[in-house]
């Protein structure tokens, strides 16, 4: 590329940003000395998580920054406590490296801010994981420091002794006891910024960490806002866990923008509507299964919480069924919004409440900075329509696994490892996991086709497709269906209504009745654990 072109790029990309950051009000005007406060802590500490928090501190210190089952926390208490953290992980090893085991509080989010302060790599463990793989990840991470809740006991009773452990979770947490016993005042900006690792979600149960390396600069800001309209001060409800990709990443976005960010240790859906009505809450940032129990709720529960307030309903971590995408919007309004990504390319692409009106099963279109393409087994574009394997490029892109394992690329693109196509207009559709379809008698069938189908039974809740072997054809497909309360199904009308929408050969043959599909902390489901396979 010549250095103009180049420049013209790099010039259209700041315009755009300019555009969105005014719209967002992140570009309003204000008090000349905050501001030039707010300034200089971003030239001093760049745009990394601990930064975002010293700038939006400087800027707004009363501004409300955590609401949590522990009460209020400003930006100015955020900041001050942060740096007592951060002064305190130096007593191990300088800047050690953190593991971190917690469910949505402040305690979570000080840590994140704390160990971004400290130059610190973090490692964000899940909430699901097993006492054994939680262990194995201490040792493949060299992990010099533990920060986990209480009720994690059994984990943190197996956590080697060589490794320095403080339990999170309440007012007498050790932690707390840390964050008063340090020494107050500002920290220094780091020599070098911390790694984040962040695991996969283990549907296979192994588990990898993927170096989400930090980078400075907004341009995920502005890939977000280019979609989705977060304002300035935002009152955002983050019931996905903190510890996924998309907890984190919506956090990232929040703290810039000065918003409210409002966490429960656990998800209730009654919960989440009397949260939205008493904080006034205006985006909620979840994941579809999240949704899916909202909607379960009862209609006389789900509309005696007033949840007019909500602009923003932002959903990532596992796929978005088409009729639960329109049935939400239904009843809550136009305000959802899907992006579809994963752990080691962020996201890359989102649906608007407009694509998702048009197209409910579309994932949207990639934005600013992303490129997506459809490729065949070679390598080679695909025409819209056709399915192909998902690749896509853009400056979120993880820097390999910790085990030194890679993702496959292609000319400057990662495999997503996933299957879909694109429309004319460039709307990315995806139709499941490239190595999650089903070869039946030499057809290719794939499970979420058949899912898609099913779920247009107004019987069923929830159902998942998967392939199982078959002595004559190879695979066959196996149908797993969660049934609404109170409703009854056969396996012959499961049958024969995919038939009458599907071929023959995608037809399940084996059809269970459960009472729950088995998922991991984000809402993805474990295939692996569905039963009688």
């Amino acid at each position: 590329m010549s250095g103009r072109s180049e420049f013209g790029r790099r010039a259209a990309s700041v315009v755009r940003a300019g555009g969105m950051f005014a719209r967002s009000g992140l570009w309003r005007p204000g008090p000349p000395l905050k501001v030039a406060r707010q300034l200089n802590a971003l030239r001093r500490w760049g745009t990394l998580l601990g930064g975002t928090v010293v700038s939006a501190a400087a800027r707004d210190p009363g501004g409300v920054a955590i609401v949590d089952d522990a009460g209020e926390l400003t930006y100015g208490e955020l900041d001050a406590r942060t740096d007592r953290l951060a002064a305190a992980l130096g007593r191990f090893n300088g800047a050690p490296r953190v593991a971190v085991l917690c469910r949505n509080h402040r305690g979570m989010v000080e840590t994140l801010v704390a160990c971004s302060k400290r130059g610190s790599d973090l490692v964000l463990l899940n909430t699901g994981m097993s006492t054994e793989q939680l262990r194995t990840v201490l040792r493949q991470q060299q992990i010099d420091v533990v920060i986990a809740d209480a009720e994690f006991a059994e984990f943190i009773a197996a956590v080697p002794r060589t490794v320095h452990v403080i339990t999170a979770g309440g007012a007498g947490s050790e932690l707390e006891n840390t964050i008063a016993t340090a020494p107050a005042g500002p920290v220094d900006p780091p020599a070098r910024a911390g790694r984040t690792i962040v695991l996969s979600s283990g549907t296979t149960g192994r588990p990898k960490g993927a170096d989400r390396h930090s980078r400075p600069g907004l341009s995920p800001l502005t890939s977000i806002l280019s979609r989705i309209p977060y304002r300035v001060h935002e009152r955002m409800l983050i019931e996905a866990p903190l510890f996924h990709t998309w907890g984190y990443a919506m956090l990232q976005a929040a703290i810039p923008l000065r918003a409210t960010i409002i966490l429960r240790s656990r998800f209730d859906p009654e919960q989440t509507l009397r949260t939205i009505e008493a904080t006034r809450a205006t985006a909620l940032v979840a994941v579809p299964v999240m949704l899916q129990r909202i909607l379960d709720l009862p209609e006389t529960v789900r509309r005696g919480y007033d949840t007019s307030s909500l602009r923003i309903a932002a959903l990532s971590g596992s796929a978005l069924p088409a009729t639960l995408a329109t049935a939400f919007m239904d009843e809550f309004g136009d305000i959802l919004y899907n992006l579809y990504g994963s752990t080691e390319a962020s996201w890359v692409t989102i649906a608007t409440p407009a694509d998702l009106r048009a197209h409910p099963d579309t994932a949207g279109t990639p934005p600013p900075g992303t490129k997506v393409a459809i490729l065949d087994e070679a390598g080679r574009p695909v025409p819209p329509g056709t399915t192909g394997r998902i690749f896509a490029a853009n400056e979120l892109l993880f820097a390999g696994y910790t085990s030194g394992e890679t993702r496959e690329m292609r000319d400057g693109l990662m495999s997503l490892g996933d299957v879909g196509h694109l429309d004319a207009d460039g709307r990315l559709f995806v139709r499941g996991r490239d190595d999650d379809m089903i070869v039946s008698g030499g057809e290719n069938v794939f499970p979420a086709a058949i899912e898609e189908v099913l779920e247009k039974l107004p019987q069923v809740r929830e159902v998942a497709v998967v392939g199982v072997p078959d002595d004559d054809f190879g695979q066959r497909a196996a149908a797993y269906i969660v049934l609404r309360d109170g409703e009854t199904l056969d396996a012959d009308a499961v049958r024969a209504h995919v038939r009458e929408h599907l071929a023959r050969f995608a037809v399940p043959r084996d059809v269970h009745f459960l009472d729950a599909l088995p998922r991991n902390a984000t809402g993805k489901i474990l295939r692996r654990a569905l039963p009688a396979r």
